[in-house]
């Protein structure tokens, strides 16, 4: 395949304890003409199973326009993909005593019970995490980012003032996509602990399965090409890059988590182990719980489920982006396996591109 330089390939793969197959080693070459057709600037993909990385490649340039290329060790944002590792946190807070899956708004602030409004009150975990809370899509988020409060303050402020709010819908009757809801649940587990969101995912999820790049916000050192660099839909660079380009941080558990495509996997196969009953960060019975839709409809917390016949029935699915990076992936545990895709641009083509080659990669695997 010949290249228009200065677009060039970067190709690492990565092995697990069971090796990679020959046609592994076209991961890149895979990506290239999927990122060429819907001119990304940079893709990366993963396959892995439950034992971990299987093959791994990257493609592209950092920035549009630069001769700089990604590679397999660079961080992508996850967008809301985030909600999946809060919705871990809170399953673990649930295992320890400190939740319940049921438990209230009213419940768990009683300080501020009285001033909520009636249906808000009886606000359940679970409805935040299956996006069933009547809340909104999002708030004014840079309101609470402007008050020069703590994270933990901000979140609690959010708390405060939706909460007071009448619900559009019963809470538990309706799915409506919220950004909120998971705003909550982070604030939820702040309560509960004393500790910040950010501390307790850290600890939680990213030390134990060894996600030492994970992080928070928008990449690399401002004014560096050092991470791949954020696009508009329209492919055009953002006039700058680093931590603060990004949504606020009081969104962080709804979705500002970065790290490496290879840590990704890892968050990825422990819910692949956890859903086939094997050990994991969580008892099975709580991933059961994160992998199965509540209240009927096809979301549970923090995945979309489906079914789909290359995945021998009921897979995982979700999707994240902050407008300016997107990422995509898919689990198919009863086949144990999943694909992970990134590019460092927003919008529909990104979104096009990342599910074309998901698509890609799971013929790759399954030898189609």
């Amino acid at each position: 395949m010949k290249l228009a330089l200065p677009l060039l390939v970067a190709l690492i793969l990565v092995s697990s304890a069971v090796g990679i197959s020959p046609a592994d080693s076209h991961i890149a070459d895979l990506l290239e003409p999927i990122r060429q057709k819907y001119k990304l600037p940079a893709m990366a993909g993963a396959i892995l199973t439950s034992k971990g990385l299987e093959a791994v490649g990257a493609t592209g340039v950092r920035k549009s326009g630069t001769p700089v290329s990604v590679t397999v060790d660079d961080k992508w944002h996850l967008g809301s993909d985030t909600k999946a590792m809060t919705a871990t946190i809170i399953a673990a807070l649930i295992e320890k005593g400190k939740l319940r899956w049921d438990e209230t708004l009213g419940q768990i602030f009683p300080h501020i019970a009285a001033s909520m409004n009636p249906q808000m009150r009886e606000v359940t975990i679970l409805d935040l995490l299956s996006h069933r809370a009547g809340l909104p899509h999002d708030v004014a988020w840079r309101q609470f980012a402007s008050s020069g409060a703590s994270l933990q303050e901000q979140r609690q402020a959010v708390v405060k003032q939706v909460s007071s709010m009448q619900p559009a819908s019963p809470p538990g009757s309706r799915y409506e996509y919220s950004n909120v809801g998971f705003v909550l649940a982070g604030a939820i587990a702040e309560r509960v602990t004393g500790d910040s969101w950010e501390d307790l995912i850290t600890r939680i999820v990213f030390q134990p399965l060894g996600m030492k790049g994970a992080g928070f916000g928008g990449l690399g050192t401002p004014g560096k090409i050092d991470e791949p660099w954020p696009h508009y839909a329209n492919g055009q660079p953002t006039p700058n890059n680093g931590p603060t380009i990004d949504n606020p941080e009081v969104m962080g558990p709804a979705g500002t988590v970065h790290c490496s495509i290879s840590d990704w996997a890892k968050f990825v196969a422990d819910h692949l182990r956890g859903d086939r009953g094997e050990k994991a960060l969580l008892k099975p019975e709580s991933y059961r719980q994160l992998h199965t839709p509540a209240f009927g409809g096809n979301y549970a917390s923090g995945w979309l489920v489906v079914d789909r016949p290359w995945g021998g029935g009921t897979v995982l699915n979700h999707a994240g982006s902050n407008t300016m990076n997107y990422a995509v992936v898919w689990v198919a545990p009863k086949r144990d396996f999943a694909v992970l895709v990134c590019t460092n641009q927003g919008g529909d083509s990104a979104a096009k591109g990342t599910d074309e080659a998901a698509s890609a990669l799971i013929k790759l695997h399954l030898n189609e």
